[in-house]
């Protein structure tokens, strides 16, 4: 009986200690991916925004400057006359000053590369969430799949103590030691498995444009990129849609603060008029002009102008810090999280290893039950800890390739 069970139990613990079968890929597919991003909510507003700013750019081009038709009609009545009818039409439209249409062709211009860098940012900002839902539901799986192994060997484990105490080899005792040991495993089971359901229901909330089967695809085993970490690096910098947003934004506001300058001295209007009086017997036509002559007010708003353009330029110095922080960010996270979890997968290995020599121990009566389940809950959590750091190992890596537009934006720089 003692050789049967020392059978059976290496069996079961090799199965443990086995490394876990990781496919070549755990993103989903490239064109899953886009669709889902392209029917995203906030890339949709983003697109619908860069439409707006084409429209407004168009107007911008053509100018507010429209003819306005002025016309009266009188009917006056003289004493011992009598009456008259009386009319007098007025058509006229003001002229963009020389040097003003330029500048507001440049601002429309500069408000559509504006839209369209930001809408890049949104999807870029989407992208990054749909890469945290997703290793959210991978990472739940991995986890689930863990204990669900597990409690199979736990339950498995509790048939060959009892078989033992019916022996008489195995007291009550170590049957109850089994059992807590198994209900301790079936409640983590259970509890993963709710994760990875909740996990799920976020994703295809989100995403619902995204294949997604029941369960998730195992977590395969991070790679850093080819080319090394530090050209990704680069690229985040270089690929920054939100820099190019708001170096065109500073630019589009200096364009605004000198045509508010430009302002200060407004557009003259000229037009013709035409009139009859008195019946008919008086007629007349001739040319009208008018000018605004400005005054504080449109001192003020070139001065606020200016301010906005002044604030815009140090807004870009601070996206420009922000971005070079996250791009060490990035690169300090990629390479530390990857070490970390080849690190952690030695100890998960080293732990598997020794649950296995007690495990045959035990078999052979010279571990008691105490010790092996001792050793089997430190290999099943060293086991977690390991698929924890798989994942945040592959957070990191992706978060690097999305910010570096290797991943899902332009596919290109890969």
């Amino acid at each position: 009986m003692r050789i049967m069970l020392l059978l059976a139990s290496a069996s079961l613990m090799a199965a443990v200690a086995a490394a876990p079968a990781y496919s070549a890929s755990s993103l989903p597919p490239t064109p899953q991916v886009l669709a889902a991003l392209d029917g995203h909510p906030t890339v949709a507003a983003a697109r619908a925004r860069l439409e707006a700013a084409r429209a407004q750019g168009v107007g911008l081009r053509r100018g507010a400057q429209e003819t306005v038709v002025n016309g009266s009609y009188i009917r006056r009545s003289v004493d011992r006359e009598g009456g008259y009818d009386e009319f007098d039409v007025t058509v006229s439209r003001p002229f963009r000053l020389p040097g003003k249409a330029g500048l507001d062709r440049e601002a429309g211009n500069l408000g559509v590369d504006v839209a369209e860098n930001r809408m890049e940012d949104v999807r870029h900002q989407t992208a990054l969430e749909l890469a945290t839902l997703w290793f959210d539901w991978l990472t739940a799986g991995e986890l689930h799949r863990n204990d669900r192994d597990s409690a199979g060997l736990a339950r498995k484990a509790v048939e060959a103590v009892r078989l033992r105490r019916r022996l008489r080899d195995a007291s009550d005792l170590e049957v109850d030691q089994a059992v807590a040991a198994l209900g301790q495993i079936e409640a983590q089971a259970a509890a993963s498995l709710a994760e990875r359901e909740q996990a799920r229901a976020k994703l295809a909330a989100n995403f619902p444009d995204l294949v997604m089967g029941e369960d998730p695809p195992p977590l395969a085993a991070p790679v850093l990129p080819d080319g090394g970490l530090d050209r990704l690096r680069d690229k985040v910098v270089e690929n920054s849609h939100e820099i190019v947003a708001a170096d065109r934004e500073a630019m589009r506001m200096d364009v605004l603060a000198r045509r508010a300058r430009a302002d200060r001295m407004a557009d003259p209007s000229f037009g013709v008029r035409m009139f009859s009086e008195r019946s008919g017997m008086e007629r007349g036509a001739g040319v009208v002009a008018s000018i605004p002559l400005g005054g504080g007010h449109r001192r003020a708003l070139a001065d606020q102008a200016g301010a906005e353009a002044d604030a815009a330029r140090f807004e870009l110095s601070a996206v420009q810090r922000s971005v070079e922080a996250t791009a060490s960010a990035d690169l300090s996270g990629a390479r530390s999280r990857h070490a970390a979890w080849i690190e952690m997968e030695k100890a998960a290995a080293a732990a598997d290893a020794a649950a296995g020599r007690t495990e045959q121990g035990n078999a052979l009566g010279h571990i008691d039950l105490a010790d092996l389940l001792y050793a089997r809950r430190q290999a099943r959590e060293t086991r977690r800890a390991e698929i924890e750091a798989r994942a945040e190992a592959h957070r990191a890596i992706t978060r690097l390739r999305i910010d570096a537009h290797a991943l899902w934006l332009d596919e290109h720089v890969q």
